[in-house]
């Protein structure tokens, strides 16, 4: 944002405009710039432009013949330009800025530019802390219907007059002047209306004497026939009026001007005000008609101004017994004005039952400033949600969080630290009856819209949305191909709403992640994905990230169970039987373990690199080909004895399955080339074995956090039974052993897996 230093030393002065024919405007797309832009061209002026973004405002110039480039770098100007700049752009770091410094082109605001154009007019400069955009549109509404034909400049668009600004050709031009960062001494008032004045933009003016002095600076220069119109109860509009060489005029009172304050549109005190100000502002130059009170009783708002979203249930659009309204309010001054017009009109009225504030603060330095105040003025709802500050180019205060408000507050407060959580998170604590206000000045513009958006998601009101996450860069990434195709082929035939997503694919390849993300995202993701950077909580951490809803353990219990040596500790502890074993890394000696033994990678599938040790003197090779795969390996007691693997789902253990490969060795291609290993289920073990079982595979589940199905895997001797593995996040090829289980459970393949998502998405 501007510098008073800035201001006075990098601009041109205002007047060498003229005889300018070229203008150059950066940041076109923003509703200030592109009203300019509009004017300029209106007048037979060459515009050109660029902004960071293309937008429908971008695609409007273009089509109204304005040169519109997206991207800043630069290029494009000329000799014959005047570079035109929001206050937003930097000027150390701008490549326009750079490029008109290298041709010797003037840089001007875009608040000069706007007052150059309005030179010829006579002024209504509408400024203030609070109010000024809806205290234009009223003084406008009731210049044109008094038949004045103002020019209009709003700081927002105003549907009634067709956006946030309107050309007339009558004298006068009523516009929005910022006090902000001193753009109001750009114009040449004729006629000024204070709607109030408090410490506000204090990062700019640095104390309340300055702001008051260069308000008292804007109001010397109203002419002799001018005037100012203030408003009589404000303090700061009061302190002004005061020591202001001019003409005043406070409001009248709303009543005295004709119009009772229930027909008002707008509601609330703040905005009887600001309708009291239009009617005294037009009393200054012409009569006061009844067609000018009927317009400003009857002015809708503008933009963002207690906009109504959705009041419903209402037409086809059903998303529930509420009211969603969008505010700009970011001051607590303002914030108590517009919580206490809409807890009137709303909740006292008995319209609605509970008033929600969902609110980004604005400025770090705002928020530091008014830091109990804004807990305070939140509290004016019933139910206060509040989210991150928007920093406009601040660099944060240390110190200065929305957690300090959270803190203040007294009535029941939420905070999500990320704007993009909001939509999804209130939907899920609203109620019918309630009020929804998205409020604050930053891009909290944005949640309403969203917010819609979300409330009308299909996963909510009919079949979820489901996503079959597959893929990973792990040895089994192909198992993991199979295991989707099966799962993704059972939810259609169940009548889900079902997709396959490669996960490798988009975070490596195309990096599209829209598949996760706002309200294109599924309601629950199903991990069909087996092996390292999949299986181990890495994709689970990234799903956490996004917060999504998906299958199989947690982070922590993926990351447990994919470790086999953490994961032996962990049943240990539980008092679990598991094999005598030791972890070997690379350049560590041989351990002191007599073969037969079992060598695997300590964190890959069950069978992915795993060597059947017969003769100590295999030992060696079989630990650099288990290295191969993974930084250390398990080499464990080869235990004997009949190999079953028992699933867990939903808290009851399902029958064990015996496992027997034709090679006599449980391998990679045991365990998935079909024919290549008998599944026999139940296994054939004895009544007692199986009970003690299933219990072990109940007990593992619960030692390592399982969710939905795991599989123990466990080998059955004749005096006891030891488990060598937990799997979190269990195979679903035809070949897998979970289905075969449920099956003799009586549970068939598309059944378990409607169930293992009806599972999943009740904790959503």
């Amino acid at each position: 944002m501007r510098t008073p230093q800035e201001i006075r030393t990098e601009f041109a002065p205002r007047e060498s405009l003229d005889g300018a024919q070229s203008f150059f405007l950066v940041g076109i797309g923003g509703a200030g710039m592109s009203g300019v832009a509009r004017m300029l061209k209106n007048r037979g002026f060459r515009v050109r432009g660029t902004d960071s973004t293309p937008s429908h405002v971008t695609e409007l110039l273009e089509d109204l013949g304005i040169e519109v480039t997206i991207g800043h770098t630069g290029e494009g100007l000329d000799e014959s330009d005047v570079l035109v700049l929001t206050d937003a752009i930097d000027l150390n770091t701008s490549p326009e800025v750079q490029r008109a410094r290298e041709l010797g082109l003037p840089l001007y605001r875009r608040s000069q530019v706007l007052g150059w154009l309005l030179k010829d007019k006579k002024t209504v400069a509408v400024t203030g802390t609070h109010g000024k955009t809806t205290t234009t549109g009223m003084v406008a509404a009731a210049f044109r219907a008094a038949g004045l034909h103002p020019t209009i400049v709003a700081g927002a668009e105003i549907a009634e007059f067709g956006g946030a600004i309107a050309e007339g050709d009558g004298d006068f031009a009523v516009v929005e002047a910022c006090e902000a960062y001193d753009s109001l001494r750009d114009f040449d008032p004729y006629l000024v209306v204070l709607t109030n004045l408090e410490p506000d933009h204090l990062d700019f003016h640095g104390n309340w004497e300055n702001l008051r002095q260069s308000m008292l600076d804007f109001l010397s220069r109203i002419p002799e026939d001018g005037a100012l119109v203030y408003n009589p109860e404000d303090e700061g509009a009061c302190d002004v009026a005061k020591a202001c060489s001019k003409t005043v005029v406070p409001f009248g009172e709303l009543s005295g001007l004709g119009i009772e304050p229930k027909k008002m549109s707008q509601k609330g005190k703040h905005n009887e005000q600001n309708a009291a100000a239009a009617l005294t502002a037009l009393s200054q130059v012409g009569d006061v008609t009844d067609a000018s009170r009927d317009a400003v009783a009857r002015f809708r708002g503008a933009e963002r101004r207690q906009q109504i979203y959705y009041d419903g249930p209402t037409g086809d659009l059903d998303l529930g017994d509420i009211t969603i309204i969008d505010d700009y309010a970011h001051h607590p001054t303002e914030i108590v004005a517009s919580l206490d017009a809409i807890r009137q009109h709303w909740i006292d009225s008995g319209k609605r039952k509970r008033l929600v504030v969902v609110f980004q603060p604005h400025l770090y330095s705002r928020t530091a400033n008014h830091l109990a105040e804004f807990s305070t003025s939140l509290d004016h709802a019933d139910y206060v949600v509040l989210t991150d500050i928007y920093p406009a180019r601040e660099t944060p205060i240390p110190g200065i969080s929305s957690l300090r408000l959270v803190e203040g507050c007294q009535k029941p407060t939420r905070y999500i630290p990320s704007r993009h959580l909001l939509p999804r998170k209130v939907a899920k604590w609203v109620q019918p009856g309630d009020v929804i206000v998205g409020m604050g000045a930053g891009n909290i513009s944005e949640f309403a819209g969203e917010f819609v958006k979300e409330l009308g998601r299909p996963g909510r009101h009919g079949k979820p949305k489901i996503m079959v996450a597959y893929g990973g860069d792990a040895p089994e990434r192909e198992v993991s191909i199979h295991s989707s195709l099966a799962v993704h082929a059972a939810l259609v035939r169940r009548g889900f709403d079902a997709f396959r997503f490669d996960v490798s694919e988009a975070l490596l390849g195309k990096g599209d992640l829209s598949a996760l993300q706002g309200t294109n995202r599924p309601d629950l993701v199903v991990l069909a994905i087996h092996g390292t950077h999949a299986e181990d909580g890495a994709i689970q951490g990234m799903l956490e990230l996004a917060h999504l809803n998906y299958t199989g353990g947690n982070v922590f219990a993926s990351a447990l169970s994919m470790d086999k040596n953490a994961t032996k500790r962990v049943l240990e502890a539980a008092g679990l039987p598991v094999p005598r074993g030791e972890v070997v890394r690379e350049g560590d000696l041989l351990p002191n373990l007599k073969a037969p033994l079992v060598v695997k990678p300590n964190s890959q599938g069950s069978t992915v690199g795993l060597t059947f040790v017969k003769e100590d003197s295999q030992l060696e090779k079989a630990i650099a080909d288990a290295l191969r795969y993974d930084e250390s390996c398990l080499v464990e007691e080869w235990v004997v004895g009949i190999e079953i693997s028992v699933p867990v789902f939903d808290g009851v253990a399902f029958p064990p399955v015996e496992v027997v490969p034709a090679s006599g060795s449980y391998d990679f291609a045991s365990k998935y080339v079909v024919g290549a290993t008998e599944e026999i289920c139940p296994a054939r073990i004895t009544a007692e074995q199986t009970q003690i079982a299933m219990e072990y595979a109940f007990r593992s589940h619960e030692a390592t956090g399982g969710r939905d199905v795991t599989r123990t895997d466990m080998i059955v001797m004749d005096d006891r039974i030891v488990i060598l593995e937990i799997n979190t996040l269990p195979g679903m090829t035809p070949t897998s052993l979970v289905p075969l289980s449920a099956k003799t459970a009586g549970i068939d393949f598309d059944e378990l897996v409607e169930r293992i998502v009806n599972h999943a998405l009740a904790r959503s």
